[in-house]
């Protein structure tokens, strides 16, 4: 039997071969493809300009959003250190704790003449920062802002139109351009 005759998927009188049946599997540029659903496909050259204008518009929304969420993970952490050191009765000074932490160094600092001891201490890398009402819901509801406006960024590009593609692109470079500094991402 040779497999060259027949259409994967189809049969000989079906119409499951229309290019509204199947993926594109390479880029193209139709202006008519349509965005998230058969309701929003441009019809003309304006409104496929407007729906390239509203996925950089998308773009630059979720590199804010990433940027928002890092600033605030850092305002939740600032928040976290500043509620541990707190006396309670019957605990040890923390002083005291210093001076027996094998993680603790002494060293001097010297500057303008002037010396003073002090303890180094490491940070501990691995510490979980308790479940906060305050903090946790909002984080979640962030994070499934983020996750779906990236996916709908992706669906768009999912497309393999080039137009939506580039507009995709262009939106993550504006937006990097203007927050990126903000990201979570340490420099060395």
């Amino acid at each position: 039997m040779d497999h060259s005759d027949h259409s994967m998927g189809s049969d000989s009188g079906s119409n499951s071969t229309s290019s509204a049946g199947h993926m594109m599997m390479t880029f193209q540029t139709d202006s008519s493809t349509p965005l998230y659903s058969d309701l929003w496909t441009p019809n003309s050259g304006g409104a496929y300009a407007g729906a390239c204008i509203f996925l950089v518009v998308l773009a630059i929304i979720a590199r804010l959003l990433v940027a928002f969420k890092s600033a605030q993970e850092t305002r939740w952490a600032n928040q976290a250190a500043e509620r541990r050191y707190i006396a309670v009765n019957g605990k040890e000074p923390l002083a005291e704790r210093i001076t027996r932490d094998r993680d603790a160094k002494q060293v001097v600092i010297s500057e303008n003449g002037v010396e003073e001891n002090v303890f180094v201490v490491e940070k501990k890398t691995h510490e979980t920062r308790p479940w906060r009402f305050s903090v946790d819901p909002v984080r979640a509801a962030l994070d499934t802002v983020i996750v779906g406006v990236g996916y709908l960024l992706m669906l768009a590009v999912m497309t393999m139109n080039v137009g939506y593609f580039l507009s995709v692109l262009a939106g993550v470079f504006i937006g990097s351009l203007a927050v990126g500094r903000y990201s979570s991402i340490p420099e060395h």
